[in-house]
């Protein structure tokens, strides 16, 4: 397929231009400035030089532009950061610019689109044991600083569901783990702290079988479906910064909860608070995908 790419130079949208690439695909990829175009470039791809928050600049600059599908990877989660409110640079992605790709799709007569979706908005609190499917409740707010997350994550998949013209799938992704994430074991990377204790269980995936769970997505997933991309054994934070120390040979940060939710308040809500397991069994069985980093270890490169 010939697939508009937003989100190309991220740190899941690399490896994503690669396979692509490497599955017979031709990828056009959104850059803002001359350094993301050299990126893109670099990866084997074509740039488009757009903003996807920039409506009439986006479709002027696909005026005569073709293509079979478009996948929207864009966020803004470098850092985390003290405050989260309703405008936070993600839920702009999310929201706006999941409006506009959409338009853009209209425009260059995709007839799929897959969106960026995480397995977070099945709610920040605790949900047992029992590993959830995409049967149950997602875009579930608790009344704490990670609603504004939440509300960006199903006004995304919403707005995606609701359009006529596409056949659109959400990928529910666990957090990342990797290069060009907070938890990359390149030596030297920068980590982020962890509570002291380990903090609760989540759902995990690498990014380079994100990257390819989103291939299979792509085609073989089913119009109006959300699938969960996770790997095959929830862990702690604690297990993840383990890990990450023993890959690059440094120390992991460790904060005590107070310390953490005082500093960032929202890391409180999703490393305290959330203990959630997530089961990939639907993507495995629709999409024919199973992670080749089974967990996080692995992942890292660690025994």
């Amino acid at each position: 397929m010939r697939v508009l790419l937003a989100g190309a130079t991220g740190a899941i949208g690399r490896p994503l231009t690669r396979a692509l690439l490497d599955g017979g695909h031709q990828v056009l990829a959104l850059a803002r400035g001359d350094g993301s175009a050299a990126i893109v470039r670099g990866l084997g791809a074509e740039p488009v030089r757009a903003d996807a928050l920039d409506r009439d600049g986006l479709l002027r600059a696909l005026d005569g532009v073709s293509a079979d599908a478009v996948i929207h990877q864009l966020t803004a989660l470098k850092s985390p950061k003290r405050k989260l409110t309703a405008d936070d640079p993600s839920n702009v992605l999310r929201e706006r610019g999941t409006t506009n790709l959409l338009e853009a799709a209209d425009a260059v007569g995709a007839a799929r689109f897959l969106t960026q979706s995480l397995v977070l908005g099945y709610g920040y609190r605790d949900h047992g044991d029992r590993f959830l499917t995409e049967e149950d409740p997602f875009g579930v707010r608790g009344g704490t600083i990670a609603d504004h997350v939440i509300t960006g994550l199903s006004e995304a998949e919403g707005r995606l569901f609701e359009a006529r013209h596409v056949a659109g799938c959400a990928l529910r992704y666990g957090v990342f783990h990797g290069p060009g994430t907070w938890f990359d074991p390149t030596p030297g990377s920068r980590g982020v702290p962890v509570p002291v204790g380990g903090g609760g269980v989540v759902p995990w995936v690498h990014v380079e079988d994100a990257a390819s769970a989103t291939v299979a997505a792509l085609e073989h997933g089913r119009a109006g479906e959300a699938y969960n991309i996770v790997d095959d054994r929830p862990s702690t934070w604690g297990e993840l910064a383990a890990a990450r120390s023993a890959a690059t040979g440094g120390r992991a940060v460790r904060l005590p909860g107070w310390a953490l939710r005082m500093m960032v308040p929202y890391l409180g809500a999703l490393m305290l608070d959330t203990r959630l397991r997530v089961s990939g069994a639907k993507a495995a069985r629709e999409l024919g995908w199973t992670p080749r980093h089974r967990d996080h270890r692995a992942g890292m490169g660690v025994a």
